[in-house]
């Protein structure tokens, strides 16, 4: 199958470099490339390994090793007396699904059952040794098999002890992770163990992707054909790349550099000392790539464009980015020397060797979000009669209108949520907050072998029960596989908590709807944190909307927050099917996913003459669905009205009035819920 050529790329000029780089330099520690679909991020990524120079790799080994200088801690060095062969680098891909034990390698069940001894069976970090390992969607990954893969590239090593198998073998490889930040994001730990990350984004330049549309169906049309005519492209590339390699441990990077290194990550507020190595790996690693002998202005600025812009996210509501304009103050005051342009010296930094229509796009130029909604517009006053201009409010919806915003508030400075668990032992996604049997955690058990980690001693133990049943003298310890045993883990799983909100005109009062926002965003960073989904339903005017279907995007939660309008009459009826319909839709998904819905009202339903009648009919069969629930009064001032706690009666769910809820008691509430649903489960 031919590979699409990485020189016949067009405008991916940033992705293209970084990629560069850290083949140049895999101690660099990778790339992770964030974009938006369809942006020739996989197209690239596998083009790579084509152009890679070729190295000589020991023949039988199954690690890769030099054969110039081979790993010493290696499984097979018995094989190490074959021969040579002579190969590019391998592309590894992580297939979907894969767990642990195939990333890391584990017990060989053959050789356990055949020959009665423990044998190392080897992994993907194995086959991907002095070679790629391209992981797709790493944002989708469980943390802890991201944290595997992150030690090993910066380690240059994979240890496994587990299942009586003890092996360390070379794992030095350059590690490329791509993802769509709308699915969800890294955690900030997880960003910085990446080396470089770099933003792509379609063209807008109508020509430009033309151009892309162009050579894609050439190629899908004659891939032969269309590879050839990028074959001496290629082959200079490799040429270059070799040349770099070669010229890497000749660069000098001079007192004056590394200080104006330190100067620009200081500058920048980066935690921890990993950008400052980083960025001088990589500024190594591009005068290696431009032919130079020494590091220069250049050669800095061009790897903190990379190295620094997603160190710089402190909290999940912080987006990657970079201050050009800091940057090119700090290298200024740090006096560095320039390099003199030279059109005739040195190829330029596009590694493809065509010309881009367009600038290269700056990695991350957007600007940093403070994780706090706009500023609301002018709402009613607070008092204590404000129910008539609450019912005002709530009638401010002529037919023609639909659901125009009548305001939009913002949110105050989220809190930390206090950690609650669901009570019991579930089967959910892995996560971090309810106890549950997973893929990883601590091993409390073993079953009968159905895949997945290998439970040693019991597999042992039944092996010697049959033997003593079998009536010998002295029997032999043999392994069949009906004696083999899994191990049964517990770990941790993740919730759903679908907020439903009372956007209506009536919620304008008392800055109602910034106390709710306030609460959300405060739930939806606890859920970042623990892995858990969330979920938004509006309605107001005369229909529901789900704001945010179920995700663990809190970047894209947080936006659709921050953009929530309220105004017009209640649709609570409508608010309820459409919550129904979600949850339908959510369980069929993930039927192990158990929900919370915090419904937040005042219980009043004005959009039709009949509107309230029609809620109470969803309301007295909604203990009949097992959703967990818990209503949220807003109901406020002296003449209270009591239809929200009536509602919450009628749907078995737990009343708790917005008044004796502040910003902490509210994810106490959901936590008791929660646990609530666990015992009733």
């Amino acid at each position: 199958m031919s590979t699409f050529p990485f020189t016949a790329v067009v405008g991916a000029d940033d992705m293209s470099l970084a990629l560069v780089l850290t083949s140049v330099a895999p101690e660099i520690g990778g790339v992770l490339v964030r974009g938006e679909k369809g942006t020739a991020k996989s197209t690239l990524v596998r083009a790579l390994a084509a152009v890679l120079p070729e190295q000589d790799v020991i023949a039988g080994c199954r690690f890769g090793c030099d054969p110039g200088a081979p790993d010493p801690e290696c499984p097979d060095t018995g094989r190490h007396e074959q021969g040579v062969v002579r190969r590019r680098p391998h592309l590894v891909e992580l297939p979907v699904g894969a767990g642990e034990d195939r990333v890391t390698g584990s017990l060989d069940l053959s050789a356990a059952l055949s020959e009665g001894h423990a044998a190392f069976e080897p992994g993907l970090l194995a086959a991907a040794n002095r070679g790629i390992l391209y992981v797709d969607e790493v944002n989708l990954l469980p943390d802890h098999l991201v944290d595997v893969l992150l030690d090993a590239a910066a380690m240059g090593r994979n240890t496994v002890e587990r299942d009586g198998v003890s092996v360390s073998h070379a794992a030095r490889m350059e590690l490329i992770g791509t993802m769509n930040p709308e699915e969800g994001e890294l955690r900030p730990q997880l960003l910085d163990r990446f080396g470089l990350t770099v933003e792509v984004a379609a063209s807008r330049d109508p020509q430009e992707r033309a151009e892309v549309v162009r050579r894609r169906l050439a190629f899908d049309n004659d891939p032969g054909s269309f590879t050839t005519r990028y074959a001496d492209a290629q082959a200079d590339l490799s040429a270059r790349l070799a040349a770099a390699r070669k010229r890497l441990p000749e660069v000098e990077l001079s007192d004056r550099a590394m200080a104006a290194i330190a100067r620009v990550c200081a500058g920048f507020d980066v935690d921890g000392m990993r950008a400052d190595i980083v960025t001088a790996r990589a500024a190594l690693a591009h005068a290696a790539w431009r032919g130079g002998d020494q590091v220069l202005r250049e050669d800095i600025r061009a790897a903190a464009m990379f190295a620094l812009p997603h160190r710089r996210r402190r909290n999940p509501f912080d987006a990657p980015g970079m201050d050009e304009d800091l940057l090119d103050q700090l290298l200024d005051e740090s006096e560095l020397p320039e390099d003199p342009p030279d059109p005739d010296d040195g190829p330029d930094d596009d590694p493809s060797g065509g010309k881009s229509t367009e600038s290269p796009q700056s990695p991350g130029d957007s600007s940093s979000s403070t994780g706090t909604a706009p500023t609301s517009q002018d709402a009613p006053p607070a008092s204590d009669t404000a129910d008539s201009a609450e019912d005002a409010a709530d009638a401010a919806d002529p037919p023609s209108a639909g659901i125009a915003p009548v305001g939009v508030a913002g949110a105050e400075t989220p809190y930390r949520a206090r950690a609650f668990e669901v009570r019991g032992v579930g089967e959910g996604s892995l996560g971090r907050r309810s106890k549950a049997r997973t893929d990883a955690g601590r091993t409390i058990a073993h079953s009968v072998y159905d895949g997945g980690s290998v439970h040693l001693p019991a597999t042992i133990r039944t092996a010697a029960l049959r033997g003593a049943r079998s009536g010998e003298s002295r029997p032999q310890l043999r392994i069949v596989r009906d004696d083999l045993r899994r191990q049964v883990r517990e770990g941790r799983e993740s919730n759903l908590v679908l907020f439903v909100v009372d956007a209506s005109g009536s919620m304008a009062a008392r800055k109602r709807m910034t106390e709710v926002k306030t609460a959300v965003l405060s739930l939806l960073l606890d859920a970042y944190q623990r892995r858990d989904q969330v979920g938004l339903i509006s309605f107001r005017g005369r229909t529901a909307e789900l704001t945010l279907p179920p995700t663990s995007s809190v970047d894209t939660a947080a936006a659709r927050l921050a953009e929530l309008p309220h105004g017009g009459r209640t649709p609570l009826a409508e608010g309820l099917e459409l919550t129904a319909h979600t949850l339908r839709l959510a369980r069929l998904r993930d039927p192990r996913r158990r929900p919370l819905v915090v419904l937040v009202t005042d219980g009043r339903a004005t959009a039709t003459s009949d509107a309230l009648d029609r809620a109470n009919v969803i309301a007295d069969h909604w203990a009949e669905t097992g959703w967990e629930t818990l209503v949220l009064d807003c109901e406020s001032g002296r003449m209270r009205l009591g239809l929200a706690a009536r509602l919450a009666a009628r749907m078995h769910a737990r009343h708790v009035p917005m008044g004796d809820v502040a910003a902490q008691t509210l994810v106490d509430h959901v936590a008791e819920s929660t646990s609530r649903l666990s015992r009733s489960a």
